[in-house]
């Protein structure tokens, strides 16, 4: 069982994809050694692991949260992705980002015609890649195993040579400030060239109350844009 000050750690690590034992040991307010007595027992419980200079959360734990996530309101995505799927033309390009939701909506794209989609999610790209009738450009950078997004600089620089004509963007929450949130900060500047990159944007997210609570419970700590950016809401 993991103590308050481990747990910290691990929500610390959590919000990077690596950080460094001298970050770790300044954010904690506790010297290096004491960090380090940390990790090594969170690595034994294959909680973390450590890399040269830094450590990052274990991608078997984060691979077993992506597939719980995927099961997660299966339900409200299926139906979210349906709507969604009904308002896409046939012959438009298409920006798609990560998450569970944006997958599900690719799925129910499998049989229009003509589409045109750029996207950093590679679970996105194998999906549309089995429609013939769809082209797919997958944005280079880093892939995050835990849920096979690209980030990073290389992704949004990527992203800045394209328009599209809509773009779906999933999100991980809404909050009591109206802000809508993802739970990693490097996504944060995808989005913004998600939003710019798009003639018109759709962001999904099944609220639930209270409103900084995401699907999954967990509240998100970086901002990405507000609801005062949004001009229309559709309930599916």
């Amino acid at each position: 069982m993991l103590n308050p000050r481990q747990r910290q750690l691990l929500d610390a690590v959590r919000q990077s994809v690596t950080i460094s034992v001298e970050e770790l040991a300044q954010q904690l307010d506790v010297t290096p050694q004491t960090v380090r007595r940390d990790i090594k027992q969170m690595e034994e419980a294959s909680l973390l692991t450590r890399y040269h200079g830094g450590v990052g959360i274990s991608s078997s734990v984060e691979n077993i949260e992506y597939s719980q996530r995927q099961t997660l309101n299966s339900e409200a995505k299926s139906g979210i992705a349906a709507a969604v799927a009904q308002r896409v033309p046939s012959g438009c390009s298409l920006m798609i980002n990560i998450g569970t939701t944006t997958e599900e909506v690719a799925r129910a794209l499998m049989h229009h015609q003509g589409l045109h989609v750029v996207t950093n999610n590679l679970n996105v790209a194998a999906i549309l890649a089995d429609n013939p009738q769809c082209e797919v450009i997958v944005a280079g950078g880093v892939v995050r195993g835990r849920d096979r997004g690209i980030v990073g600089e290389a992704t949004i620089d990527f992203i800045r040579q394209f328009k599209v004509d809509i773009g779906i963007i999933g999100i991980s929450s809404i909050d009591e400030d109206r802000s809508r949130r993802r739970s990693h900060p490097c996504e944060c500047g995808l989005f913004a060239w998600n939003l710019t990159a798009a003639c018109c944007v759709w962001t999904s997210h099944r609220i639930i109350s209270p409103l900084y609570k995401s699907n999954t419970g967990e509240r998100y700590n970086f901002s990405l844009a507000t609801l005062n950016s949004v001009t229309s809401v559709t309930h599916f």
